[in-house]
């Protein structure tokens, strides 16, 4: 394999592995049917409306700040935050409760709109719960909402939210004990939502919001960013390449590599201290990395793959599964937990390709040993051409230069003939001649 390409490999695939590690832990076909014409209220009042097609992280707590700071009763009718969640971070889930529930104190309605074959799982439930109202679209479900560890104190959070806003509290607190989900027609019979729709014009026109002009918000680019680095397995990604990137400029002696690797690490331990990762998950990361460095001492593989393999558990601890919904700030958390099907995929590629470039820095220790790169020695099995009779001495052309040579067994090699060089004997090259398209003779 041509070396220069190997970064450039290296670099696609870790690019597909950052995208699979980013997959939700199920197929998502959303058709949001938000087509509705803007127009200006008579009573100049705005609807913000809320596109909350992404995970429960900074980035979201981020895009509630901005579209919810500065409302007020006078120029906002209401909000919708158009759901389609898995779940996420707690502490950034009871973050976005606290937002909803200041805009509701100042007599400003939020309706929660689960879209056309969307979710609001996990996370995502106690967010809607936390709503003024909950609408679902044909093909949405609601639920589970089972945090990773001891479900006890959620399901009170649950029933709390539930019945302060007149949802039922029952169903609510199946989804935390029980992992209920709920379709969008069982969810309306059972009376945990308000209503289920045909389109998005058709839920706002049930709500009496139809007529007020629509500001929509987004994540920003920025947003995205936080959010992409808000993930703990994304964050053991970065520092777990970034690590091998340095390690493979050690045997390259190139730049690049070394800052491309700089650059992944310093935004691993960015994105752990955006989600408040725990000391344990960063020293087995820390571990991991150093183990990683000790190939370079080693060569033979063992270290490399330890090393990846400890930065895989570090990731599994990144963030931590203890919570307490009385600390603040909040403490760190997963809904759901973070082992899923996209994590063990992800650790499966990474363990491969952790293989692969041990086996590749292995090749190179070998050559190393095998042959030397300078001096004398590296002019053993270079081929040149006689340039006189050798019988037993003469001389070769050897890369456009004469040396003096001597056969090994007193053949007879005629001018022009090829050789390969098979030793050294003070300043005098020892050959024999090559026969057969490149094979030497006996």
């Amino acid at each position: 394999m041509d070396k220069s390409k190997i970064p450039l490999i290296l670099a696609i695939l870790v690019i597909l592995i950052l995208v699979v590690s980013m997959l939700p832990e199920s197929s998502t076909n959303h058709n949001s049917s938000n087509n509705v014409t803007y127009m200006q209220s008579s009573t100049g009042k705005n609807l913000v409306i809320i596109n909350f097609d992404y995970s429960v992280d900074p980035g979201a707590v981020d895009m509630f700040n901005s579209a919810l700071s500065g409302l007020n009763s006078t120029n906002t009718a209401g909000v919708v935050i158009e759901m389609n969640t898995q779940g996420g971070l707690i502490d950034s889930m009871l973050t976005i409760i606290d937002d909803i529930n200041h805009t509701e104190s100042l007599g400003i309605p939020v309706f929660t709109y689960i879209t056309t074959n969307g979710f609001g799982a996990y996370a995502g439930a106690y967010i809607a719960m936390a709503s003024t109202q909950v609408w679902m679209a044909r093909g949405s479900v609601i639920g589970p909402a089972t945090p990773s560890e001891d479900a006890s104190d959620f399901q009170s959070l649950m029933i709390s939210l539930a019945q302060e806003h007149n949802h039922n509290a029952t169903a609510a607190s199946l989804m935390v004990t029980n992992g209920a989900t709920y379709s969008y027609s069982s969810a309306t019979s059972n009376g945990l939502i308000n209503g289920n729709t045909t389109s998005f014009n058709n839920f706002l026109a049930r709500i009496n919001m139809a007529g007020y002009h629509q500001d929509t918000i987004s994540e920003s680019y920025f947003d995205q960013f936080v959010s992409f680095i808000s993930n703990a397995t994304v964050d053991g990604l970065l520092i777990s390449f970034g690590s091998l990137a340095i390690l493979l400029d050690l045997y390259h002696r190139t730049i690049f590599m070394t800052l491309l690797g700089l650059g992944l690490i310093i935004l691993g331990f960015l994105g752990s201290q955006l989600i408040d990762a725990s000391v344990v998950g960063l020293v087995f990361l820390v571990m991991g990395s150093i183990l990683i460095f000790l190939e370079f001492k080693t060569g033979h593989g063992i270290a490399l793959m330890a090393g990846v393999a400890v930065d895989i558990i570090g990731t599994l601890f990144l963030v931590s599964p203890q919570y307490d919904l009385t600390a603040q700030p909040y403490s760190s958390g997963y809904s759901p937990s973070p082992i899923n099907d996209s994590f063990i995929i992800t650790a499966v590629l990474v363990l491969l390709i952790a293989a692969f470039i041990a086996y590749y820095i292995n090749r190179i220790v070998r050559s190393q040993v095998r042959k030397p790169v300078t001096g004398w020695e590296s002019m053993i099995g270079s081929e040149g051409t006689a340039d006189t009779d050798i019988d037993p001495e003469g001389w070769i052309s050897l890369e456009g230069v004469r040396w003096k040579a001597r056969t090994e067994t007193n053949e007879r090699i005629e001018k022009g003939e090829h050789v390969v060089v098979i030793g050294i004997n003070n300043l005098t090259l020892v050959v024999k001649k090559v026969v057969d398209s490149g094979r030497t003779g006996i």
